[in-house]
């Protein structure tokens, strides 16, 4: 039976300037990709609009031993 671990993400995780309430795509693509390196995957997502910004939270999960 496979085993796996899941993890909350969030735009409010990302650290620099742009289009998702002040972050950029690119950095966001980046961390998602940072992510995808270390086995997690994006298995659910949720854009919302506040204060005039966009946002992001994500489930992903990745298998385990």
């Amino acid at each position: 039976m496979n085993k796996y671990e899941y993890k909350i993400v969030d735009t409010r995780d990302i650290e620099t300037g742009g289009i998702f309430k002040s972050r950029k795509r690119e950095d966001i693509e980046q961390y998602l990709c940072e992510l995808g390196v270390e086995g997690w995957e994006l298995v659910n997502v949720d854009f919302r609009e506040l204060e005039g910004g966009q946002e992001f939270a994500g489930v992903m999960k990745r298998e385990i031993d």
